[in-house]
């Protein structure tokens, strides 16, 4: 068993969810890998170029791939077009990314971004502004809304979620047999309910053991 985890956009490696999983996993034997998904160019980011970064991780081995946000939603499209994935755990995955930036921003800033290239954005990872060109949004109108794939997945997203709203997975859920959904009380980072999700990671994945696997 071997855990990919995805971070979500404008975050890092070292997001306290990453660690938090990084940690408990490691108790367990099991190995995590986190790549940074931007591979040091936000500014350059794209849904593709993502993809690239989570395919050059995976190295062809297969894995279990972990995402939160758009991480999870990362993790759905390649799974799509992967048979290396095993499962999938995804925290508040954000289903529908491509089409929401017309929800996102008005006609006049989605204008003046494509205009000026760039766009400045909070990046959670370093904690201040930084620029996102405008390729984001033309690469993801290649992509689906919501992905397909087969494995087993389970979904965590809090009910009081304002990013992505949790309808989005109530919806995927229901219409796919292979998803198991769990609503927390919650937001959208999910990060006071750290536990319980690991809880439920550790029932899903089936790891009985506390300690290091010997």
């Amino acid at each position: 068993m071997r855990i990919v985890y995805l971070h979500g956009f404008a975050s890092s490696p070292g997001s306290g969810k990453a660690r938090f999983f990084k940690d408990r996993f490691n108790e367990c034997g099991v190995p995590v890998e986190i790549p940074e998904l931007d591979g040091g160019d936000f500014t350059g980011l794209t849904i593709t170029g993502q993809l690239k970064v989570v395919e050059r991780t995976v190295a062809g081995r297969p894995a279990i791939l972990m995402g939160s946000s758009l991480g999870g939603y990362l993790a759905a499209l390649f799974a799509s077009r992967s048979a290396l994935v095993e499962k999938l755990i995804l925290m508040a995955p954000a289903f529908r990314f491509p089409s929401r930036w017309r929800e996102r921003y008005s006609v006049a800033d989605m204008e003046e971004w494509r205009r000026k290239g760039v766009w400045p954005i909070y990046h959670f990872g370093s904690g201040g502004l930084r620029p996102i060109g405008y390729q984001l949004v033309e690469d993801s109108r290649v992509y689906e809304d919501e992905p397909e794939f087969s494995r087993p997945a389970l979904i965590f997203h809090g009910m009081h979620d304002d990013v992505v709203p949790v309808e989005f997975s109530r919806q995927y859920a229901a219409r796919r047999p292979n998803v198991t959904l769990h609503l927390l009380d919650s937001g959208h980072e999910l990060t006071d309910v750290l536990e319980p999700m690991w809880s439920g990671v550790r029932e899903f994945l089936e790891i009985r053991r506390a300690g290091p696997v010997l």
